[in-house]
């Protein structure tokens, strides 16, 4: 990524976040510069690190300062990918506010506060969700009322509702609702039966209820003196509310994919095996594994140690993608939610506050394995155009062609007419020649796929 100061980090008056020969800095500003020394003195800092909640950060040279307001620069550990939370399944959002919820706790008892309780200020690094923001942590002053609160509810626990007890899908309203789901949209949306569960009616419809009577009076109510007791109470009704969500994934389309396909156990293995060698060849320093249903070729980059997101369109793929990793303990696997039909776009102010996916990458390897037919015959992307989006995405590109022959191609075009004449392994091979330069091709043993090593043209 460029250098200079990110452009997504603009909103926090108390500093920013900033790249100088390619390391990430934090400016902390004058005015944030007793919070952050409040931080360290009280021993929050030391302790949300220790219990992994906190991405920790070294002291940097002032000079390095891109603003003439600095008090101090702070280096923080890099983090591989930056996801957002539209990308995220029911679990990883659940996981995030958990964590968001405890911070807040722990903070309290230090004499600190949240000042943000935003979903985007939390990131999964290293297996578990980890606040990034360390600005958004400031001094409590006792009677005041949690700022953060309204954006915790719209960040966490409405698009949780709506997930858990309407449908899956309408964690979608995060990529169009920016700053979190409007409170008195979710309970238009919600069922009615809400209302009978404490802490959905008391965060959630009397929330939205009090802020359709604030809205309706010409000047803000003066906020009530609320004790720290108090607070800790909301935190720990937040967390009772949270906790008793749930989303049990159901089978979908390609849920089942590798318990429901042509290939023989042989074949799997030696698929696993092929892919394992193209990596080690390839020799990339991070991968994505785009269509990677539940993870399990993924893994065979996140074992050799490389930072890998493994995206999926499916839900339900992706969600047991997550408990497998938070089971496991697994520190390098990402499960994230994309459609490549319609991939994160830039979203935010200037189009730039959200960064798409391919202006993430481009990551070392993309593992592109029983994608390829989908999006050609399903969704009707050109195989040139295939060719070009993949070769922004990474520098090398380990893909599996499916000829029509295959049985899960045939069962794509059971339904519709063949319109697709250049869909061949003579097609496919031209169609990706003007893009990447062949290294290795290897057919699948026991079956009629064919696994390439590809690697960008022009590096």
């Amino acid at each position: 990524m460029p250098d200079g100061r990110l452009a997504g980090s603009f909103r926090d008056p108390g500093g920013f976040l900033f790249r100088r020969d390619g390391v990430l800095y934090r400016q902390v500003n004058r005015s944030s510069a007793g919070d952050l020394q409040r931080l360290h003195e009280s021993g929050l800092y030391d302790l949300l690190v220790a219990k992994g909640l906190l991405i920790p950060h070294a002291e940097a040279p002032l000079d390095l300062a891109e603003g003439p307001d600095a008090a101090c620069v702070i280096a923080p550990e890099p983090v591989p990918f930056i996801s957002h939370p539209y990308e995220w399944c029911f679990s990883q959002l659940q996981d995030a506010a958990l964590a968001t919820l405890r911070i807040q706790k722990l903070a309290l008892g230090h004499g600190m506060v949240l000042k943000d309780a935003s979903a985007y200020n939390i990131q999964f690094h290293r297996g578990r969700p980890v606040l990034i923001d360390t600005l958004s942590l400031a001094g409590y002053r006792e009677g005041g009322p949690w700022v953060a609160y309204r954006q915790f509810c719209q960040h966490f626990l409405a698009p949780l509702a709506l997930m858990a007890l309407v449908d899956v899908r309408l964690l979608a309203l995060l990529r169009s609702e920016i700053d979190g789901v409007p409170l008195d949209l979710a309970c238009r949306l919600l069922p009615w039966r809400t209302r009978l569960v404490p802490g959905l009616l008391m965060h959630l419809h009397l929330h939205a209820a009090s802020q359709r009577r604030h809205a309706d009076r010409r000047g803000a109510a003066r906020p009530r003196p609320v004790s720290r007791q108090a607070l800790l109470g909301i935190v720990g009704s937040l967390r009772g509310a949270v906790r008793r969500l749930s989303w049990r994934p159901a089978g979908t389309e390609w849920g089942d994919y590798y318990t429901d396909t042509n290939y023989s156990g042989e074949a799997a293995r030696a698929k696993g095996e092929l892919v394992a060698a193209f990596l080690d060849q390839a020799a990339p320093d991070t991968v994505w594994d785009l269509g990677a249903n539940d993870g399990t070729f993924s893994r065979l980059a996140a074992d050799r140690g490389l930072p890998t997101v493994a995206a999926d369109v499916d839900p339900a793929a992706v969600e047991h993608n997550w408990r497998q990793v938070r089971e496991r303990g697994e520190e390098r696997l990402l499960p994230l939610l994309l459609d490549l039909t319609n991939p994160s776009p830039a979203l935010g102010w200037d189009h730039a506050e959200r960064a798409s996916l391919l202006e993430r990458g481009p990551a070392g390897c993309v593992l592109a394995l029983a994608l390829v037919h989908h999006l050609a015959i399903s969704n009707n992307v050109p195989l040139d155009r295939l060719a070009a989006f993949f070769a922004r995405a990474g520098r090398a590109l380990i893909i599996e062609f499916v000829p029509k022959s295959d049985s899960q191609v045939r069962r794509l075009l059971s339904t519709r007419e063949d319109v697709f004449p250049d869909y061949g392994q003579a097609g496919f091979e031209a169609a990706f020649g003007t893009c990447f330069a062949t290294e290795k091709v290897e057919p699948i043993p026991g079956s009629e796929r064919i696994l390439y090593l590809m690697r960008r043209r022009g590096g």
